[in-house]
Order: C-alpha cells, then sequence, then structure tokens
C-alpha cells in the first residue's frame, strides 16, 4: 500500500502539471465497499487519470493484448489491471470482475467497450448494468472533458492539453419486478448512464434524447 500511495501522488502531480488536470464531484466516491466506475473512453491514459486522485486501489479491464507486454503487463497487472478479450464475451474477464465487486472492492468499466476514435461518445454496452444488478454495487458515471485532445488514438505521444474529470453522484439499480423485462431495463439503464456522462461533454447537444428510467 505504501508503494501504491507513492505511485498514486507521483502519478497525480504528473497529470497536474503536464494535462493541468482538475477533479469535480471527488466526494461522490465512494470510500467504502464495491462500486463500478463508468466512464467515457477517449485514450489509454483514462485509468491513471480517474483512478488518480482515489486513495483506494482499484481493478480494471484492459485490453489483453497490453497485458502481455513484458515490461508494461507485468505494471499494468500490479496497478490492477486484467485482460479482457474485446473481441468477444470474456467468460475470465466477467468472473474477475464478479469477484472483485463481491469482496466489497471497486471496479472501473468503460461502458463503451473500447476507445472512441472520432473524440464522440459512442453507444455503451449494457454488461455493466447486469453487473451491477448481480453484485448490487453502485454505478458511479464519470466524464472525461478533453481527453480525447491531449492523446487520442491517432496520437503517437500525448499532449499538454487540459483535461477535467467530473465524478458523478452514485446509481443505485433494482432489478424490474417481471424478469421479462430485463432486456428492455438494461437497455433503458445504460441509456441512463450514458445520458449522465453525456450531460457535461462539449459535443452533449449531438446525443439522442432517450426516455429513461428514474
Amino acid at each position: 500500500m505504501l508503494l501504491f500511495q507513492l505511485t498514486r501522488l507521483v502519478t497525480l502531480t504528473i497529470c497536474r502539471l503536464y494535462f493541468r488536470i482538475s477533479y469535480r464531484g471527488l466526494e461522490n466516491v465512494p470510500r467504502t465497499g464495491p462500486f463500478i466506475m463508468a466512464p467515457n473512453h477517449v485514450s489509454f491514459i483514462d485509468p491513471v487519470w480517474v483512478a488518480s486522485p482515489i486513495s483506494r486501489p482499484m481493478r480494471y479491464m484492459t485490453w489483453e493484448r497490453f497485458v502481455s507486454m513484458p515490461l508494461l503487463g507485468a505494471m499494468i497487472r500490479y496497478y490492477g489491471g486484467f485482460p479482457v478479450k474485446l473481441e468477444s464475451g470474456d467468460r475470465a474477464a466477467l468472473r474477475e470482475a464478479t469477484r472483485q465487486l463481491k469482496a466489497g472492492g471497486p471496479l472501473m468499466i468503460f461502458p463503451e467497450g473500447g476507445r472512441t476514435r472520432t473524440g464522440r461518445l459512442m453507444p455503451f454496452k449494457p454488461g455493466f448494468i447486469r453487473l451491477s444488478l448481480e453484485t448490487q454495487a453502485p454505478i458511479v458515471p464519470v466524464t472525461i472533458i478533453g481527453g480525447y485532445e491531449a492523446f487520442a488514438p491517432h496520437h503517437r505521444f500525448p499532449r499538454p492539453r487540459k483535461v477535467t474529470v467530473i465524478y458523478h453522484p452514485p446509481v443505485r439499480l433494482t432489478p424490474p419486478d417481471d424478469p421479462d423485462e430485463m432486456k428492455d431495463y438494461l437497455s433503458r439503464q445504460s441509456a441512463r448512464i450514458r445520458q449522465i456522462i453525456a450531460a457535461d461533454l462539449p459535443d452533449c447537444a449531438a446525443v439522442s434524447q432517450v426516455q429513461v428510467e428514474h
């Protein structure tokens, strides 16, 4: 834990200096118990930007190709990353995610499933909603602003652009009374979380309005 906290503070300092990063809503991040951190996905650095100001060690899914790299993979695993196959359903990754939450720890999931290639928010996959229901873990929506300009997929190196991270109030879900409504429920709640994240993005006006359940 001492090494984790030291490296976290060093990373946070670098982010503040290089990206002029600022944080809003940190009081919304639970200090105890399980929760799912759900940010928009614009960059490889997203887990660092989101997790750096949080003193609790966090697990997160990452592309299996990165985890298999000799040095980088070891660092990713040490700081909580575990591999997921993006091309297909990964039951091993799902089991690890479930285990982490049921053990009372936080987990970071990117509902888009991959980085945006255009800077605009992509549709959300509903798997994180199902995971929240199964583990009774609340979802903390997170909006990353400026991350695409700082380190988009077509950039070879990060650029010193201003980044802002907003942590929204936790969303607690309860399953529908009728199991036959589950598919529609997952879709509505996924859209609900997406709208929360989109509301603070510059392109939020382009996000279609969807009726969601409160």
